[in-house]
């Protein structure tokens, strides 16, 4: 299964989601691949749209091998490596500032939605190994969400399987094998830039304050 762009990827995505539309929710979307598709659901189920500002702790031996996740006020570690505290200090305070600095960069003075008791759509353009948003979920999951559905285009079967059991319930409209990468099943994968990103937002942003 091939997709044209973002936006056909979206409106595939979308009737999977319609079960949702009379909860109360929110879609986070991974910066900056996944907010255009999150801009298209957020409209099409009447959802506030935030970011899911995380990202992943690596090991010291191997950055790409996760141990923990960082959020802008809340952080998740592995205790069983062993690794020395001064390290998952250090690493947690330069991820969450850098976090924080796009963030702002990104929604302004606003402040990150509250996800408790809440149907969370978490969206990306593709997962291929889904070592991150692994760790991203067990975040997520001790901010006593509803629900945490993830949804996204296309995912590798190992993520696809690992995220199942993590996740209330994982989207994937392709799951092909073997995965060559997410940018290959998209006739149009051009980089989504950080002005795009503002834009999308800002439209959502004045479209809340007219509602």
């Amino acid at each position: 299964m091939f997709f044209l762009n973002r936006y056909d990827a979206a409106m595939k995505l979308a009737p999977l989601l319609e079960k949702y539309k009379n909860e109360e929710g929110v879609i986070l979307a991974v910066p900056r691949g996944g907010v255009p598709i999150g801009y298209y659901l957020a409209k099409h189920l009447d959802f506030p749209l935030d970011l899911l500002m995380t990202k992943k702790i690596g090991h010291p031996a191997n950055e790409e091998f996760a141990i923990g996740a960082v959020g802008m006020e809340d952080s998740v570690v592995d205790k069983l490596y062993n690794i020395p505290r001064d390290y998952i200090e250090h690493e947690i305070n330069c991820i969450r500032r850098s976090l924080t600095e796009r963030y702002k960069k990104f929604m302004g003075a606003r402040e990150p939605v509250d996800i408790k008791n809440k149907i969370v759509i978490v969206v990306d353009d593709g997962v291929a190994t889904g070592k991150t948003i692994l760790v991203t979920l067990k975040l997520l999951r001790s901010r006593n969400p509803k629900k945490i559905v993830v949804a996204v285009r296309v995912s590798s079967v190992e993520a696809a399987k690992r995220i199942s059991k993590k996740a209330d319930e994982f989207i994937s409209l392709h799951t092909p094998e073997p995965f060559y990468g997410v940018g290959g099943f998209y006739e149009d994968f051009s980089d989504t830039t950080d002005e795009e990103v503002m834009a999308l937002l800002k439209e959502l942003n004045e479209r809340e304050k007219v509602a």
